[in-house]
Parts: C-alpha cells; sequence; structure tokens
C-alpha cells in the first residue's frame, strides 16, 4: 500500500468504528463511546488533512469520506433517539438532510450529469456542529458534563445548521441543474 492510499484506510477505519460505537452507546457505556466517538470524529480531519497536505485526494476518497461522515452520524443520532437521549424530531431532521441530499444528488447524476461538488462551507460547519453535539451528548449523559444547556444550545445549533445546509444544497444544485438544462436547450 502506498502513503497515497492512508486517507482512504483511514475513511475505512472510521466506518469501522460505527458499529462498536452504536454498540457502547446502547449498552451505556459513555466513557467508551466518547473515547471511539473521538477518535471517529479526528480521523475525519485527519483523513481531510492528509489528502490536501500531500496531494492525496482522490475520488475514491471523497466518496469515502462522505460515506463514513454519513454513515457515521446518522447512526449515531438514530441510536442516541432510540436510547432516548435526543430528541426523535431532531433525528429526523438530520437524517432527512441526509437522504435528501442523497436523493437529489442521484437525481442529478441521472438527468444532468456527474457531480463535481464539493461539501459546501455551511455543510462543514454542519459536520463540526453535530460531532460537537454529539460528544456533549454523550459526555453528559456519561460523566455527567457539559450541562444540558450547553447540550439543549448544540441541539439548536444543529438544527439551524442542518436546515440552512440542506436548503443551501437544494438550490445550489437546483441552480446547477438549470444551467445544465439551459446550456443544452442552447
Amino acid at each position: 500500500m502506498s502513503l497515497r492510499q492512508l486517507p482512504n484506510v483511514i475513511c475505512i477505519a472510521r466506518v469501522a468504528l460505527v458499529v462498536p460505537i452504536a454498540q457502547t452507546l446502547l449498552a451505556g457505556d459513555f466513557v467508551t463511546t466518547l473515547w471511539l466517538f473521538g477518535v471517529a470524529a479526528f480521523s475525519d480531519g485527519l483523513d481531510g488533512f492528509l489528502a490536501k497536505r500531500f496531494g492525496w485526494a482522490t475520488e475514491l476518497g471523497k466518496f469515502l469520506d462522505a460515506l463514513a461522515d454519513k454513515l457515521l452520524l446518522v447512526t449515531v443520532f438514530i441510536t442516541l433517539a432510540v436510547a432516548g437521549h435526543t430528541p426523535v424530531w431532531l433525528t429526523v431532521i438530520v437524517v432527512a438532510r441526509d437522504v435528501v441530499i442523497g436523493a437529489g444528488a442521484a437525481i442529478y447524476s441521472r438527468f444532468f450529469g456527474q457531480l463535481h461538488g464539493r461539501p459546501t462551507v455551511v455543510s462543514k460547519i454542519n459536520t463540526g456542529v453535530q460531532i460537537l453535539y454529539v460528544l456533549a451528548v454523550v459526555a453528559n449523559v456519561g460523566p455527567g458534563w457539559p450541562p444540558g444547556a450547553a447540550v439543549m444550545a448544540l441541539g439548536a445549533a444543529v438544527f439551524a445548521t442542518t436546515m440552512v445546509s440542506g436548503i443551501d444544497y437544494v438550490i445550489t444544485y437546483s441552480q446547477r441543474a438549470a444551467a445544465v438544462a439551459h446550456s443544452r436547450r442552447a
């Protein structure tokens, strides 16, 4: 294996952490969950840094990174909701955003061609806020810190950034689709 593949290996390792994180969370082992989720969150930044810093970005890596992020966060949000640690409505919004983005990407690819998109700034902020929220929720129900007010504030931030990010994706790719349709007619 060449070092160029290291970011992809890190993404695959993040995917492999999804099941143990969900299992420890459901078992009430919040300290282990914090460590595992912390490692997964750190790996998200690390693979991106390595890919950009050393020019190791690949199309496979872009796909794996997005897949790993979505799989990890959606699974953890659903697990937190099932365990009663986060509101179901917030989980529905987080999952619905990802479903809308995925469906939109599939439709765009089918009718307008290959997507050449990158995560938007607001999407990156949303991912960061979701990670902080999950860490805060698990730390709150486990070790007892941060206080509930901080968790609630982060939950509000998740709601806001999820909505803004979802709307941003819909507008951005609707505009791109319209531009492609217009250029085909011309």
